[in-house]
Formats: structure tokens, sequence, C-alpha cells
């Protein structure tokens, strides 16, 4: 079963300077989750990246979703973008991947997504008809 990261790639983070023409913190951040992805110690097929431009949480730049079929879903948000934080966010989305049911006891949370959670969903039905 694959976890999904999906990453905000049009997050801007209080400051950011549209006049500098660079890329936005959520492409910077996008970038690191992927380039940490690439490395985790995790079979390709069982933790993948995605950008998807918004996920309406601007207030909470930058903001990632952590999401499988069959397991509780997460939104975060409030990075910065930096290798630690996407670490942070590899870390976890590995811990979820290898739960049956997406939840991850705290005390295994890295420490850099701590304070970052903002809302957990229930997985989808398994059909249309319940």
């Amino acid at each position: 079963m694959t976890t999904w990261i999906t990453v905000c790639d049009t997050c801007k983070r209080p400051g950011w300077d549209a006049a500098a023409g660079g890329p936005t913190d959520g492409e910077r951040f996008a970038a690191l989750v992927e380039a940490e992805a690439a490395t985790a110690a995790l079979p390709a097929a069982q933790l993948r990246t995605r950008r998807l431009s918004c996920t309406m949480g601007c207030e909470r730049a930058c903001n990632v979703v952590v999401q499988a079929r069959g397991k509780l879903c997460y939104s975060l948000g409030l990075f910065e973008p930096t290798a630690e934080a996407a670490a942070a966010v590899v870390a976890w989305a590995a811990l979820h991947a290898g739960s049956d049911t997406g939840q991850v006891p705290y005390r295994q949370w890295p420490q850099g997504v701590k304070g970052h959670f903002v809302s957990r969903h229930a997985p989808l039905p398994a059909d249309d008809t319940e």
C-alpha cells in the first residue's frame, strides 16, 4: 500500500517576496521533501510524493497532507522550507506507511512534526455503499 506525501507548491510564508521572482516557499519545501523521500529506507512503492497547487491552508504555510487508502489521513502545516523539516515529514510519513491504521504513537513522532498537525481525517469507505 502506498502512503502519499502531498506538498502544497503554492504556499507562501509571511515575508515571501513576489517581486524577487524566485520559487515559492511551497516549491522549495516540495523539492526538499521529494529529495528526502528519494533516500527513505522504504521501497518507492510504499512512500511517494506529489505536488498540489493549493491545499487551502494558506495561513499555515507550508502545508503537507499524508494519506493512504484505508488509513487515517493527516494535514500538517506551519513548516519552514528547510531540510530538517522535510526530513521530519518524511520520517513521520514512513511511520504512517508502517502502521496498519495510519495512526502513529506520539512517542514515535519525530520532534520536527510535533506541533504541526492541523487535522486528522477518517479513511474513505471501502466502497460507495457506506
